[in-house]
């Protein structure tokens, strides 16, 4: 058969993608950070006793540093990939998804679940200190009233859990249904979204549901440190895994390296990952016996790590050069050397020595800064800036823009994690020779500094990619109307 023929029966790239839904997932994903990036300024004001909104009961540190990373989880991290699903996933398996109705019934749906969480979040605590609401807690066994779970991570009221498990089941069935049907070898992008559908279900229910209802004591701890781990390694990492796996090859024009090596990593990402939650909680009556797991599979996975860098490494070589030019690129490598740095200090810091000196420190605010934003929000910054000129069929408005959005998100975050680190190391040492509280926090003044003015960069960057965008979408200020090929 022909190329041609074969092209012929190919369908047709609007018969597989949705882009205005696309653009929804991506602007609703910069809402939230929008909303995130307030948050952590807010608190790094308080720190330093510039706070504007002291005596601001809903304006509160303790509130708002919630809303910062569940804004980030559920929001900006779980709506930017959501979009990224509805693009990729039709077009590698060359089916749509299950049903489009569906999936603008879970993007209202998403948003809905987000929304009730900030605001039992913001709210809650003042409507449970109501009579009629402690009474109807009482009268009907309710959890924790109207307000936040006292879970990390885990904030969601008790009655958002449910809908929010539906919707993850939802989510499954509706982009599992065309990698059934799909022929052919599956890609590895394919096996980390599909593990990523069955993981993630999993993982939120264990979470939410066990904890409050089922376990108490330290059985409740261990499985909320699984909780806490696996929302990052079995819901997020794979999803953005399987987007490197996706989109690198495309921008190089060339296959990954080798097909096995990034099986490998799958593997012994589905095998360690799962292992190591407990290293949030040493040095508690956890048994020991899980600790040392928790340890020794924290550390196996920087290996599992390496073997993913040695792959892309491979795969971009001879064509290094476009890291420069190419942006989205730029903006995926510098994400992966990240990841290994994070992996890096996660197998020192979860060793029972180090621990004794940075458990409780800043060194650990400085590490979930570098894996979250340094990470995960620059490959989804990278995947938007490569896929916005496809989907609004234009070139950005300005490349200066896009070079200011990425050197003041990579510097910014890099020197908030540096910061962070030695500030942590300081703590560790004001502590451990028993000086007073207060010289720990005098101490820590200078670094909190420095983390205010690091996030302004960061927060700079963001606008410099709003604006840009905005003027993107302008016909009239459009530097190119020609349409972008959609590959």
């Amino acid at each position: 058969m022909s190329s041609a023929a074969t092209a012929e029966q190919l369908p047709r790239h609007e018969d597989l993608v949705d882009e205005r839904l696309v653009r929804w997932w991506f602007f609703a994903a910069l809402l939230y950070i929008a909303v995130s990036m307030t948050g952590g300024i807010i608190m790094a004001l308080q720190l330093i006793h510039w706070s504007p909104f002291n005596g601001i009961e809903l304006m509160s540190a303790g509130r708002w540093r919630m809303i910062h990373t569940n804004a980030v989880a559920y929001g900006f991290i779980a709506c930017a990939f959501l979009g990224v699903l509805e693009w990729a996933v039709p077009r590698l398996t060359l089916q749509p998804v299950m049903s489009r109705k569906l999936s603008y019934f879970i993007f209202f749906a998403w948003q809905a679940i987000v929304l009730s969480t900030a605001a039992a979040i913001i709210i809650g605590p003042t409507l449970q200190a109501q009579p009629w609401v402690a009474s109807l807690s009482e009268k009907y066994h309710l959890p924790m009233g109207l307000g936040a779970q006292g879970l990390e991570w885990g904030e969601t009221p008790f009655w958002v859990d449910p809908v929010a498990l539906f919707g993850l089941a939802l989510v499954a069935a509706n982009f599992l249904t065309p990698i059934a049907k799909s022929k052919g070898p599956t890609y590895v992008t394919l096996w980390y979204f599909m593990a990523a559908f069955v993981w993630t279900f999993l993982t939120y229910a264990m979470g939410n549901f066990l904890p409050e209802y089922a376990l108490t004591g330290t059985s409740a701890g261990a499985v909320s440190g699984l909780f806490i781990h696996d929302l990052v390694g079995l819901f997020v990492t794979p999803l953005g895994w399987g987007t490197m796996y996706y989109i690198v090859p495309i921008i190089l024009k060339k296959p990954i390296w080798s097909h096995g090596l990034s099986l490998v990593g799958f593997w012994g990402l589905a095998f360690f990952y799962p292992l190591q939650g407990i290293h949030h909680f040493l040095y508690t009556p956890i048994p020991m016996f899980l600790q040392y797991g928790a340890i020794i599979s924290t550390i196996a996975v920087e290996f599992v790590v390496a073997t993913v860098v040695i792959n892309f490494m491979a795969t971009l070589w001879g064509d290094g050069r476009q890291v420069v030019t190419n942006i989205p690129l730029r903006w995926f490598y510098c994400g992966m050397i990240f990841y290994f740095i994070t992996c890096f200090q996660c197998a020192l810091q979860v060793t029972l020595t180090f621990q004794k000196l940075i458990h409780f420190t800043d060194w650990v605010v400085g590490h979930a800064h570098l894996v979250m934003f340094g990470v995960f929000s620059m490959w989804i910054f990278g995947m938007m800036t490569y896929l916005f000129p496809r989907l609004l069929n234009r070139e950005w408005h300005s490349r200066k823009l896009c070079e200011w959005h990425f050197w003041l998100s990579a510097v910014g975050v890099f020197i908030m994690f540096l910061d962070l680190g030695l500030a942590g190391v300081f703590q560790g040492y004001y502590w451990s020779s028993l000086q007073p509280w207060d010289a720990s926090v005098n101490g820590s003044h200078p670094f909190w500094v420095t983390r205010l003015f690091a996030g302004l960069m960061i927060f700079g960057g963001f606008v410099c990619f709003v604006c840009n965008l905005y003027m993107t979408t302008r016909p009239s200020t459009a530097t190119s109307t020609v349409p972008v090929p959609a590959t």
